[in-house]
């Protein structure tokens, strides 16, 4: 987890290790389509076998669990890149990505990556590095998850939500983005109850406050000390 800042890096999405060179190749292989709200680009267990590239709209990725609870992982925007493809193994997504308002998404092939992978070398680079920061990303996700309670897991994904979609105000940093109770609840693990008592305490605290029914972080240091901020660079702290 990163302090918070707000930088233009925080809107290049996850394809910013990508040279202007290298992220054009990617983008002349790709074949563009247009998602509608509330479909698919895959379910989990569909096999793995192409990247999408959020060209325009949200889409935001889902794990399900043995009980049928949704637990959101991640929440993608344009300038991302989104799934996993393995170029020297078959394998199968573990997790659903849903779109959630009408998206523009440039579908990239298995057999298109391996030949700009075989044709680049600098290409190649720039993938693994994409890899990585996507490996890293989940890594923290797991942490935020398992390491400080629900109250360490909420507070690092108010951060995240911050460093995502924050605006500087009087008042604070704004998140500006509609995030219910529920998402926040299917964010960490936690029931729609027990999050809204978190909210509570946090604002007593005079950590958050609301304006017009967004969230405005007020003090980002006592967030920061409850989840043990790592200090993680800006492309691994986002929602």
């Amino acid at each position: 987890m990163a302090q918070f800042q707000l930088n233009e890096q925080a809107v290049a999405g996850n394809t910013s290790c990508f040279s202007e060179q290298n992220l054009n190749r990617l983008l002349e292989a790709m074949k563009e389509r247009v998602f509608s709200n509330d479909t698919h680009l895959f379910w989990e267990g569909d096999e793995a076998d192409k990247l999408y590239y959020l060209k325009s709209g949200r889409v935001k990725i889902t794990k399900s669990t043995d009980e049928g609870k949704e637990l959101i992982l991640y929440m993608y925007r344009p300038g991302d890149l989104i799934g996993h493809v393995d170029p020297f193994n078959q394998s199968r997504h573990g997790f659903t990505a849903e779109v959630l308002e009408q998206s523009v998404v440039g579908v990239v092939e298995q057999k298109d990556l391996e030949l700009l992978i075989c044709q680049y070398a600098d290409f190649s680079i720039d993938f693994m590095k994409w890899m990585g920061i996507h490996h890293r990303l989940t890594q923290t996700k797991f942490r935020d998850l398992m390491l400080y309670g629900k109250p360490g897991a909420l507070c690092s994904t108010l951060i995240r939500l911050g460093n995502t979609y924050g605006e500087k105000t009087d008042k604070g940093i704004l998140i500006n983005k509609k995030i219910t109770h529920t998402d926040l609840s299917n964010m960490i693990g936690a029931t729609r109850e027990s999050v809204n008592r978190m909210l509570s305490d946090l604002r007593k605290k005079e950590a958050i406050d609301y304006d017009n029914g967004l969230i405005v972080i007020q003090d980002l240091q006592q967030l920061r000390e409850i989840c043990h901020c790592e200090m993680c660079p800006n492309e691994i702290c986002r929602i």
